[in-house]
């Protein structure tokens, strides 16, 4: 895999504080988001984190000729079972903005009471070499917490401001970007996927 120190990997992802959270958690390898190459999104037909995440990195490999990593994230709430799952991003809508899904949830958890509010956040990660890479490397990671009935905080993107942390005694939104790294489900599969590389 020596091929990650000398060559760019291409990005997929749109959400500026994703790529953050990415390329400093990656920093020794040249990670360049997708929009420098001007890639059209691939739709996101999968119904598993897995799925989509490998149908947009093998989208940006077969259009920049180079190694590609797409993640797929979500929120599980387990009283919504398992909503918003795999449209954490598109939850209110297909053009619906993070303050818009964070409001849909809260909604749809109005009358939930706080013993049955545990949620998890899911990151799948897909590294492809070229875009018929028969094995791509995948890596997951998940974070346990909660949902509160109110935002906190105003650190991270999504659904942070609402997901609590008990043994940080803070929502996710209230930690600091590099704490935030070292605990959460996306710092835990690229910490992954570095091991693999």
């Amino acid at each position: 895999m020596s091929f990650l120190n000398s060559e760019k990997i291409v990005l997929v992802s749109g959400n500026s504080g994703k790529i953050k959270e990415i390329q400093t958690i990656l920093s020794t390898s040249s990670i360049v988001p997708q929009q420098q190459f001007n890639i059209q999104e691939a739709e996101e037909t999968g119904s598993t984190f897995i799925e989509n995440a490998i149908i947009k990195a093998r989208n940006a490999a077969l259009h920049s000729n180079l190694p590609a990593i797409a993640d797929d994230s979500g929120l599980i709430v387990d009283a919504l079972k398992g909503a918003p799952g795999v449209i954490s991003a598109r939850y209110a809508g297909a053009q619906a903005t993070d303050q818009e899904n964070l409001q849909k949830l809260l909604d749809d958890m109005v009358d939930i009471p706080e013993s049955q509010r545990s949620a998890q956040f899911v990151c799948v990660i897909v590294l492809m070499r070229h875009a018929n890479d028969p094995f791509p490397l995948i890596s997951q990671g998940s974070w346990e917490g909660s949902i509160l009935n109110h935002t906190r905080g105003s650190n991270g993107f999504g659904y942070d401001p609402v997901f609590w942390l008990a043994a940080e005694n803070c929502s996710s939104a209230e930690l600091s970007a590099q704490r935030k790294n070292q605990l959460s489900h996306r710092g835990q599969a690229l910490r992954q996927l570095a091991g693999f590389l």
